[in-house]
């Protein structure tokens, strides 16, 4: 149902789309039951406003068959395909107080993943040449996680850790916390399996020989002018190439391909998933099949 392997659970994910729904529907859709005549059928093509990448038509797809599993759902499209304006990416036929029930949440997932992908897919294209990799970061909206990293992997990047449990980051509270960089990944290392790696971010040069000297696997160059960073990207690869180097803070689309030209091997973005705008996407009956309303 999902385009390759990006950690979705479908069964984690049908429970939260009953949350989604339960916190919507409540008690029933007190305007269409009391609108449309239970025996109505109708058909509903869900089409686009705006031009973009589309995300979620499987999350879509999903959430109109928890809320009816008699509902038939078409797909016109695949995510991570590009959409002109006024494209139909699903049709969904059936009950037509379930495909009511059903628009808003559906509307709702697939507009946000979708904004993510075009956004997502807009970075990609401005490091294109480049061996730099664009990653996601964890500000995300809780409870989401799972599929806004899915779709930032729709449109083309890749994702960084999906939580405080599978990658040790040491940032400046961390660091304030251990006393040093040199404290914090050494009592790191005492304690992590030999196959989990340790990122450390740092703000300037002196502590960018610490990580070295600590034994840091890659090290995150936070917030840094583009000169400093290749400076450090220089002499990272000179004296420790085994390191991984992250860029982070401040990227835009307007600097992404600055900081590729720097040499670093990792991009992360938090606006990615924090801060995008939602694909203007809606849903019309246009095909009254049993009933009035």
């Amino acid at each position: 149902m999902f385009k390759g392997v990006h950690n979705i659970n479908v069964e984690a994910l049908k429970q939260q789309i009953k949350q989604w729904l339960d916190e919507d529907i409540g008690s029933g859709d007190v305007t269409a039951n009391t609108t449309i005549p239970a025996q109505s059928q109708a058909k509903a093509i869900i089409h686009v406003k705006e031009e973009g990448i589309i995300a979620g038509i499987p999350v879509a797809q999903l959430v109109f068959e928890v809320v009816d599993a008699t509902l038939s759902f078409t797909a016109k499209v695949d995510d991570g395909d590009f959409v002109s304006k006024g494209t139909i990416i699903a049709e969904v036929e059936g009950a037509t107080r379930s495909l009511l029930m059903g628009e808003r949440i559906a509307l709702n997932l697939m507009q946000r993943l979708s904004g993510i992908a075009t956004k997502t897919n807009q970075y990609v294209k401005a490091i294109e040449g480049y061996s730099t990799r664009l990653v996601d970061t964890r500000k995300t909206t809780p409870g989401h996680r799972m599929l806004e990293k899915y779709a930032v992997r729709i449109g083309g990047g890749f994702n960084h850790r999906f939580g405080l449990y599978d990658a040790v980051m040491i940032k400046d509270n961390h660091i304030k916390g251990a006393g040093s960089i040199t404290n914090a990944v050494k009592s790191a290392r005492e304690h992590i399996p030999h196959t989990m790696k340790i990122e450390v971010e740092v703000e300037n040069m002196v502590q960018l020989y610490e990580a070295m000297e600590a034994g840091a696997d890659i090290i995150m160059l936070d917030n840094m002018s583009v000169d400093m960073m290749r400076t450090a990207t220089e002499h990272i690869k000179r004296e420790a190439p085994h390191i991984i180097v992250e860029a982070s803070g401040g990227v835009s689309l307007n600097t992404i391909a600055s900081i590729a030209q720097t040499g670093v091997d990792v991009i992360s973005v938090g606006a990615l998933t924090y801060s995008v705008q939602a694909l203007d996407i809606s849903l019309d009956l246009n095909e009254k099949k049993g009933g009035t309303n």
